[in-house]
This record gives C-alpha cells, sequence and structure tokens, in this order.
C-alpha cells in the first residue's frame, strides 16, 4: 500500500495527469455532445452512437500513461525510485496500477457522462441500458481504458522516451491496425487478431470481423497487455535506469 500511495503522490503532482484527464472527459463527453445535439431524427440516437468519442479519449489516456513513466526516465527521477526501492519490479508495478486505476475511472466518468448527456439532450431517444451488450458497451469503456494504459507504460518503460512512446502507441492503434488490411489475402485474417481491434468486439463497436466472443477477447487483449508488461519488467530489471 505504501508503494501505491507513493506512486499516487507522484503522478498527482505533475501537470499531465491533469491536463490529460480534463482532455479526455472534455473531448469523449464533447464528441457526444456536438453529435447528438444535431442530430434531428432521435431513432438515429443510440447507446452505440452515445459512445463514439471513446476512440478519442483513450488515445489521450494512452498518452497520459505513456507520459507517467518517460517523464521519469527523462528527468532521471526513476533512479532515485529505484534506489529508494531496489525492488524494480514491485515499484513499476504500483506505478501500473495507480495509472491502470485512474485510466479506468477517466473511462467510466468518459462513458457515463456521455450516455447521460445524451440523455438529456434526447430524453425520447432510445437509450436505456436493456441489454448486456449496452451494458458491457458503457460500463466496458473503462476497463479497455485500463487494459491501454497498461500497454502504454510498457511501451514506456521499453523506449524510455516521450515522444517514442507516444508515437507507438498512437501509429500502432489508430494507424497500424488498419493498414493491415491492405495486405493481400492474409490482412484481414491478421487485423482480427490485434489487440485494439479485439478489444472493440468486446465493446460491441463497429470494427473487423470478431476472432472471438465478447468476453474472450477481452481476455486477449488483456493478456497481450499482460506480456508485453512482463517484457518490460524484466527489461527494466536488467538494463540500468
Amino acid at each position: 500500500m505504501t508503494l501505491l500511495a507513493t506512486e499516487r503522490i507522484k503522478l498527482f503532482t505533475t501537470r499531465s495527469p491533469w491536463w490529460c484527464t480534463l482532455t479526455a472527459l472534455a473531448v469523449t463527453i464533447g464528441l457526444t455532445t456536438l453529435i447528438v445535439a444535431t442530430t434531428s431524427d432521435t431513432l438515429l440516437v443510440s447507446v452505440e452512437t452515445t459512445q463514439f468519442g471513446y476512440v478519442f479519449g483513450l488515445m489521450v489516456v494512452m498518452v497520459m500513461a505513456a507520459l507517467a513513466i518517460t517523464t521519469e526516465y527523462r528527468f532521471s527521477t526513476i533512479r532515485a525510485t529505484f534506489q529508494a526501492i531496489p525492488n524494480r519490479t514491485a515499484a513499476l508495478l504500483a506505478k501500473t496500477t495507480v495509472v491502470a486505476l485512474l485510466a479506468g475511472v477517466i473511462g467510466e466518468i468518459a462513458a457515463f457522462g456521455s450516455w447521460g448527456i445524451a440523455n438529456v439532450l434526447k430524453p425520447n431517444a432510445d437509450l436505456a441500458l436493456n441489454s448486456a451488450a449496452d451494458w458491457r458497451l458503457v460500463a466496458g469503456t473503462g476497463v479497455i481504458y485500463a487494459v491501454s494504459a497498461v500497454i502504454a507504460v510498457a511501451v514506456g518503460v521499453l523506449v524510455r522516451q516521450s515522444a517514442g512512446a507516444i508515437s507507438i502507441v498512437l501509429i500502432w492503434s489508430l494507424l497500424v491496425e488498419n493498414l493491415i488490411a491492405l495486405i493481400p489475402r492474409v490482412g484481414d485474417d491478421i487485423q482480427r487478431w490485434l489487440p485494439f481491434n479485439v478489444s472493440r468486439s468486446f465493446l460491441g463497436v463497429p470494427g473487423p470481423d470478431p476472432a472471438l466472443s465478447a468476453w474472450w477477447s477481452l481476455a486477449y487483449f488483456a493478456g497481450i497487455a499482460a506480456v508485453l508488461l512482463i517484457i518490460a519488467l524484466a527489461t527494466a530489471a536488467k538494463r540500468d535506469a
């Protein structure tokens, strides 16, 4: 618990988490507000519509997660951390846990905030969470944010440079996974198994044909994050800070 408290204090005494949190919520809820408010036909507004902006908030959260670790390497504060806590794995796991929890909270506030504002703007629209799929789409956003934050932290530990880590997670999730489909013959099959596309299967948002069921998609996505984190922890334990 001491490690978690320490990492919480370290995280919230810097500006980037606060700005990233506000930006993620503003972008996600703001886009939903814009789309719902400008849609004249109430029948076109659905639970899925309210979560249109989730991917934009996700990108901001991943930037925040990458900065949480790369900033420590940039300013060499990670050395003081490792001197105070010789067990590097424990220190990095504590940081990852705190960042993932914050990302999860941001995701839940963004998702339910978007859904709530849509209910206010279009009270006659069918926005009730009547099915497991509806609940998974809204409540599951926080889970995807949290797992994505773990991936971003792992990349940050491996790369150490803020610009490099941010570039990797953004290009990977926004560009590479979509371009893979352009590979002749096998592109579509590969794309279905790429982690961020699989995460969409869990939420039930439009994307490539799902390779797995919803809950297996979440397990697969979390498994990819766990593998990356294990590799990052092993690497951090062996090389100089």
